[in-house]
């Protein structure tokens, strides 16, 4: 869009004859998701043979899905010590190496306790991976698409939980877990060979004081405003290159780790990964069978996810972050307590109305996170922070996402044998709730602005409060 005067605005300086490049390098960046997805869904429907394979119950289960979340833990803290150090294209690299390897550890594990080490390894990889590809991406992207760019992340994780579901079919008639499962190394392979030709993030050059190899990314990927984009970035530099760990937790920084680390606690703890891990028993319990029925009503599941991830994308640029939260939420909060009164309801046996209503309360719950929470807290971790500490600000965001992830995933079972279902969404949605109160007040709205300004202006706003 061009200024009504004449002159050009930022938009404008992202010909169309850039867009294809950054699209592609936002694709292949965002592969990173695809493996996060797959790893982290393909154990929905594997879980129960690989429990009758070692012969576990309810923790033995929930330890299999829970060491990769304990890995993404471990993978975080890692990012936070090699992102800034060797850039966010090699932390992508080193990232898809460790996917292959655990893939392949995890499909050749003779025991439960080699598999939990294997996912242990995956969830290291897909550790490393949330932080680096939402930040590569962001920092190369223009403002005017850097949601929708960024968004490619969210929606690569849908698709491989999708992947993951359908997968799981393939190999469900005969209870193939360990083909399930090998499967995650065809991504990795792809996502290593696709960022070979990929440039480093210019903002990562310069922070390094290396102007010469930014200048040359930026007349790649943004050839008529490469003086002005270097005069901007430099600006931020210089004024936050000085930026520690420990500033972070200080007044004019805090405002924004709040809302970074705010945004995924709400995004786990409304429970969407107890959908994502546990449909299959979710969808068994409201009345659809075991094994291969109940894997197709998770397929469902994927392909919803999907496609309103892909409605996110075209939202989140043109209508704004905050919108889509409100939305979002506001969806959530309904579909979790339709899920807790159905529960009441249903017989457990042949499938009833309740049972009819869980099901498609359960897709419109998907359906909403995919709108909001999905993307954004990976967006925004990525948006807010000067570029001296945003490595080690999405990290810590992340690292607490993943703590809430494993939670949440470890206690679900427990909670619903002590609880039951109803209580358990209900407690949900109450979260769902909590989370509409905390976007009206503390999350900013970042549409359509550089990463510079959304950092000027939040530190403005919070210097601001201090003299207040």
């Amino acid at each position: 869009m061009s200024d009504p005067r004449g002159k050009k605005t930022h938009d404008d300086m992202w010909d169309s004859g850039t867009h294809g490049l950054i699209t592609r390098i936002a694709v292949v960046a965002a592969l990173a998701g695809l493996l996060f997805g797959f790893d982290t869904g393909v154990i929905s429907g594997a879980l129960d043979y690989i429990g009758d394979a070692f012969n576990l119950g309810d923790i033995g289960k929930s330890a299999v899905v829970s060491s990769v979340l304990l890995g993404a833990v471990v993978g975080s803290i890692v990012a936070m010590a090699i992102i800034d150090r060797i850039g966010r294209r090699r932390s992508l690299i080193a990232s898809g190496a460790v996917f292959i390897v655990g893939s392949i550890a995890s499909a050749v594990a003779p025991g439960v306790g080699a598999l939990d080490i294997a996912r242990l390894l995956l969830g290291v990889a897909i550790g490393i991976s949330a932080v680096a590809a939402p930040m590569y991406i962001t920092e190369i992207a223009p403002a005017a698409r850097r949601g929708q760019l960024v968004s490619f992340f969210q929606l690569m994780i849908t698709i491989g939980i999708l992947v993951a579901y359908v997968n799981d079919e393939a190999f469900s008639s005969n209870g193939q877990w360990r083909w399930m499962l090998i499967t995650g190394v065809a991504p990795a392979i792809v996502l290593l060979i696709g960022m070979r030709g990929l440039p480093e993030s210019p903002r990562w050059f310069m922070l390094k004081g290396r102007d010469a190899d930014a200048r040359k990314v930026l007349e790649k990927v943004n050839p008529t405003e490469v003086e002005s984009e270097m005069a901007e970035m430099r600006r931020g530099i210089d004024e936050e290159k000085t930026a520690s760990f420990r500033e972070l937790v200080q007044p004019v920084l805090r405002p924004a780790l709040i809302v970074a680390v705010g945004l995924f606690i709400i995004q786990q703890f409304t429970g969407i990964n107890t959908v994502i891990y546990y449909a299959p028993r979710i969808f068994k319990d409201a009345g659809f069978g075991a094994g291969s029925a109940a894997i197709w009503a998770t397929v469902s599941v994927g392909v919803i996810n999907v496609l309103a991830t892909l409605g996110a994308l075209a939202l989140i640029d043109r209508v704004g972050r905050k919108p889509l939260l409100y939305t979002g939420l506001a969806g959530m909060a309904v579909s979790l307590s339709a899920i807790a009164v159905s529960s009441m309801l249903s017989s457990g046996g042949t499938i009833t109305a309740a049972d009819l209503v869980t099901v498609v309360a359960v897709w419109a719950f998907v359906a909403f996170f995919a709108i909001s929470l999905g993307p954004i807290p990976w967006l925004m971790a990525s948006e807010l922070f000067p570029v001296g500490v945003r490595g080690k600000a999405a990290s810590i965001a992340t690292v607490v996402g993943w703590l809430g992830n494993l939670f949440i995933s470890f206690t679900f079972l427990g909670l619903l044998d002590l609880i039951g279902k109803s209580a358990t969404f209900f407690s949900y949605a109450a979260v769902a709730v909590l989370g509409l109160v905390f976007v009206w007040f503390l999350v900013p709205e970042t549409k359509g602005r550089t990463l510079e300004e959304i950092e000027e202006g939040f530190i403005a706003r919070a210097k601001a409060r201090l003299k207040d």
